[in-house]
């Protein structure tokens, strides 16, 4: 598995946003969507800066969220990664030779134990959990699955990034420009 080794993902929904990361420092950054028939495109321009993308395969505007999906991104238009909450696209884009990531939302306790059974199935490289909030939840989902953890969604301070990484995250996603610049 590929180590990160970068604290904050910029998590990027609309071209300035892509354009702001292709200016910053950083290697990995996420695309939240975008229409398919401009995807190649996006991701080739983010390749020619020397960064790596990570698709949001649920959010792809005209693309259904399966396994032939899956099999489009990896092989037409070549992420580093893949996000989805879909265990058959994180096992296709695993066994494609890419970065699978697992989003599981902590929504209850129910839905937690479904999405354990899930990852169990899919064996992600990374899980990422929603909202990224709740240092406990990221200590309990790494220490019950031994999967690194990234943390997402509602993280809106610097104290936020600080302590998901301080239980254990291996990096946040974030779409807020102002924390895209965070150091610990």
């Amino acid at each position: 598995m590929n180590q990160l080794n970068q604290a904050v993902l910029p998590a990027a929904r609309k071209m300035k946003d892509v354009e702001a990361v292709l200016e910053s420092s950083h290697h990995y950054m996420v695309l939240l969507g975008g229409h398919i028939g401009q995807l190649k495109a996006i991701v080739d321009l983010i390749k020619g800066h020397n960064k790596q993308v990570f698709l949001h395969a649920d959010l792809i505007d005209g693309l259904k969220n399966d396994e032939h999906a899956a099999d489009f991104l990896c092989q037409s238009i070549r992420p580093a990664g893949i996000i989805s909450t879909r265990a058959s696209v994180v096992m296709r884009a695993k066994q494609r030779g890419l970065i699978a990531i697992q989003r599981m939302f902590l929504i209850d306790s129910d839905a937690i134990e479904r999405s354990y059974r899930v990852i169990e199935k899919a064996s992600p490289d990374y899980i990422e959990v929603l909202p990224g909030i709740i240092p406990e939840m990221i200590q309990e989902v790494k220490g019950q699955t031994g999967i690194p953890v990234i943390g997402g969604g509602l993280i809106k301070t610097h104290q936020h990034i600080t302590e998901a990484l301080d239980a254990g995250a291996a990096a946040i996603t974030t779409s807020r420009k102002e924390l895209w610049t965070y150091r610990k």
